[in-house]
């Protein structure tokens, strides 16, 4: 039903509604997204990405009353980047962006302004990816664009026609995927992206044609939780203190003031934003302090303070040795890693990372969690280990944001990032330690074995729901019913006399049993490769395996 005359154009509190509604109707089929994803794997988090970042960009806009698109729309960007998480995170915060750049210094849309806007999201996403791929959410961004310019060029344009439009053309690309990707025919769906897009348009709609829509229902909307961002830092004997955050709303705010004045409150300090709303991240012992301090330059919103303590003394335990810190590097360059499972987490501390990122697997950590670690690490120069290739492209975001120089090595799972951080050496300079350290990263090989959660196809590979299943380095090569099986035919398919050690990463799942027999057929079959075993404590993955 098409909206009454009034709504011909888009004002900042149209617009704000438009976004609430797109959270409301995408958190309601976020997990049919997820549903989408083309490997029969336990994490296809398309959804899920997408609507943590989307939950973000409304967390930034939920509290402004501002009139004008303009700003509603910079405080969108601004917090989709914040939030942004995986591939499809990443590209959803650019469209944000191209958006806000396109409505720049504009009170109000018209239909034709609207439609333009659009078009330049989908311009700036493309921009954003250094070889776009058809058949993504990116030709889904385009039609959508496409589509509502055609619509605004009609003499009786209004704005539900042109987002109608919008979402209708979206719709239509969404069923032209698999036609466009040999790898979403294989699979039988659509590019979950794309889908994910179209419900955000399909949200927009919804509310912008409501003449009463919902809106405290949906500003109730609930953010899930992140994972934490677990750092070694040194801080004091006694604790970490309080973990404060909160925005400040106000005017002509100057972050690195407020940034420097606040660094001598307490540690792990985050402060970035827009000279009209400001996030604040801090470990203090004086929370007050600090919460005056921010209250003389605005207003305090979404203020959380919590105690860190036990955090601190479950993390000391951990690394077996409470209250002693490393010494500082001669290079000056420190190292941060997102990782998942407790196992694979002490490895990598172990191993000497400073900054741990809790994440990987159905959960990518955001944009936010791993700028937030990075400026925790007591160094101006940090290099970044994404280990999963969904986190890699929000990774990527964060060099942008801090003062501090980030290098990210592109670890695609857990066996290259251990592999990498093994490479570095602490009296090398952080070029030298990036080069060796990609060098290593791309010399091993990963086996990673897991049930598959659906019937499928995909390269080749015809699978059934609970089949076990081996991919190598992210590319699915075979099904069978148990996993010595499937990890005998992928170490033969690697060609084990090239190879000299597996490492197997045992995963939560897998029982002393299943190890025993894991074990016997690798060494019975390939006596010629020594095999280690880590316990990883991965979810999802019984086993993962390193082959270098």
């Amino acid at each position: 039903m098409v909206a009454p005359a009034k709504a011909t154009g888009v004002d900042g509190q149209l617009f704000k509604r438009a976004l609430l509604g797109s959270l409301s109707w995408l958190a309601a089929n976020h997990e049919e997204v997820n549903r989408l994803n083309v490997f029969p794997v336990p994490d296809g988090d398309t959804g899920t990405n997408m609507l943590l970042t989307l939950q973000s960009a409304v967390e930034d806009v939920k509290e402004s009353n501002a009139a004008e698109v303009s700003k509603i729309a910079k405080l969108a960007s601004h917090g989709s980047l914040m939030g942004a998480r995986g591939n499809s995170g990443v590209i959803l915060s650019q469209i944000f962006r191209g958006f806000a750049r396109a409505v720049e210094g504009k009170s109000a849309l018209t239909p034709a302004e609207l439609a333009a806007a659009f078009e330049e999201a989908a311009n700036a996403a493309y921009r954003a990816v250094n070889k776009p791929t058809e058949g993504t959410i990116l030709t889904v961004a385009r039609e959508a664009g496409r589509a509502a310019a055609t619509a605004a060029s009609t003499p009786d344009a209004n704005v539900p026609r042109v987002i109608a439009a919008a979402a209708a053309g979206a719709r239509s690309a969404v069923l032209k995927t698999p036609s466009q990707l040999q790898i979403l025919r294989d699979a039988g769906v659509v590019d979950a992206g794309g889908f994910g897009l179209q419900l955000i348009l399909e949200g927009m709609l919804k509310s912008v044609e409501e003449s009463e829509p919902a809106l405290a229902a949906m500003a109730e909307t609930k953010r899930p939780v992140s994972p934490a961002s677990q750092v070694s830092l040194d801080l004091p004997e006694g604790g970490w203190g309080y973990c404060t955050e909160f925005l400040i709303e106000g005017n002509g705010l100057d972050t690195d003031l407020i940034r420097g004045q606040i660094e001598s409150l307490g540690n792990s300090v985050l402060v970035v934003g827009e000279p009209e709303l400001v996030k604040v991240h801090v470990h203090t012992d004086d929370p007050t302090g600090v919460i005056n301090l921010a209250g003389g330059y605005g207003k305090i919103l979404k203020l959380n303070v919590g105690d860190m303590s036990t955090q601190h003394r479950r993390i000391l335990e951990s690394e077996g040795a409470a209250g002693k810190s490393r010494p500082p590097r001669p290079n000056g360059a420190g190292l941060a890693a997102v990782v998942a499972g407790r196992g694979l987490v002490e490895i990598f501390r172990g191993l000497g990372v400073d900054a741990i990122i809790e994440g990987g697997q159905t959960m990518n950590p955001s944009t936010q969690d791993m700028l937030t670690a990075i400026e925790s690490v007591p160094y101006d120069e940090v290099i970044l280990l994404p280990n999963n290739g969904n986190v890699i492209p929000a990774a990527k975001q964060v060099v942008g944001l801090t003062k501090k120089k980030v290098h990210v090595v592109d670890t695609h799972s857990v066996p290259q990032g251990v592999s990498a951080v093994v490479a570095f050496r602490p009296e090398r300079s952080g070029l030298e330690n990036l080069k060796a350290m990609k060098a290593e990263a791309e010399r091993v090989q990963t086996i990673e074995v897991t049930h598959a959660v659906r019937d499928t196809r995909s390269n080749g590979v015809k699978v059934k729901k609970g089949d076990v299943i081996g991919l190598i380095n992210d590319r699915l090569e075979f099904a069978g019913d148990d996993y010595p099986d499937v990890v005998k035919r992928a170490l033969g398919r690697l060609g084990p006399d090239s190879y000299e050690l597996v490492t197997v990463y045992r995963g939560e799942q897998a029982s002393d049993d299943e190890l025993a027999r894991l074990e016997s057929e690798i060494r019975s079959n390939y006596p010629r490769l020594e095999v280690e075993v880590q316990q990883g404590g991965q979810q999802h993955y019984p086993f993962i395996l390193s082959v270098e």
